[in-house]
């Protein structure tokens, strides 16, 4: 069954040119060293980031959004941005965190024109991109979980939500999250716990408690 969340095939929204494979094993360059090259005139460059962070960057926003045509939009808007901006990339910067800086500008632009802000996420979607380095199929075990851990993401509001989805499926660092957010690393992480503490608020409210067991009955002594 293709998921609801399905990442889709997308070219950059850029001309770069192929560059051959050389035979030999050279080690891929850091996105940092990418975007610095970027930066000072290879665009060729932004080529080999687009291919190693449009999927997960697609995932955050189809989860913000709740919206897989939304999300497309957002995602080519910000590989746009980070080319038209990247002269503001800074040589001690964190790519990461500044791409979902972009990101998180590009959404807000979107729900400001459209006058909607992000509707409750399938919490299949959040298994299925929480991000490509790992699995988060132990999330939710069962169907009726995740009917409860939908209703009760749909309680988050978008601020709560943003910061879960950084901190938690994402897997950014407090610091980076606090770069993104626009905020001390204090601060996001006393928020990452706020969220968490209203999304599980609901979540075992709503959760059945396993039904007990019955005593065992004690084994006859033995008589000797």
């Amino acid at each position: 069954m293709t998921s609801a969340a399905e990442i889709p095939v997308l070219a950059p929204p850029f001309a770069v040119k192929s560059r051959p494979r050389s035979v030999e094993t050279i080690a891929p360059l850091a996105d940092h060293q990418l975007m610095i090259a970027v930066r000072d005139g290879n665009l060729d460059c932004m080529g080999e980031l687009f291919e190693r962070h449009h999927g997960p960057l697609f995932g955050y926003l189809a989860k913000l959004t709740g919206n897989r045509t939304a999300a497309e939009d957002i995602l080519q808007n910000v590989f746009q941005r980070m080319l038209k901006y990247r002269h503001t990339y800074r040589d001690q910067g964190s790519f990461t965190a500044w791409m979902y800086h972009l990101a998180r500008r590009c959404a807000s632009d979107h729900f400001r024109k459209t006058s909607a802000g992000p509707v409750a996420t399938d919490p299949v979607a959040l298994e299925d991109h929480a991000d490509e380095s790992r699995s988060a199929a132990d999330a939710a075990e069962s169907g009726d979980d995740h009917a409860l851990l939908h209703q009760a993401l749909g309680r988050l509001d978008r601020d709560d939500r943003e910061v879960l989805l950084l901190s938690r499926l994402q897997e950014l660092s407090f610091a980076e999250v606090a770069t993104i957010l626009e905020c001390s690393v204090g601060a996001a992480r006393v928020r990452a716990h706020r969220a968490l503490r209203t999304l599980r608020r609901p979540w075992r409210r709503s959760t059945p408690s396993p039904p007990s067991r019955p005593p065992t009955a004690s084994a006859p002594a033995s008589r000797g």
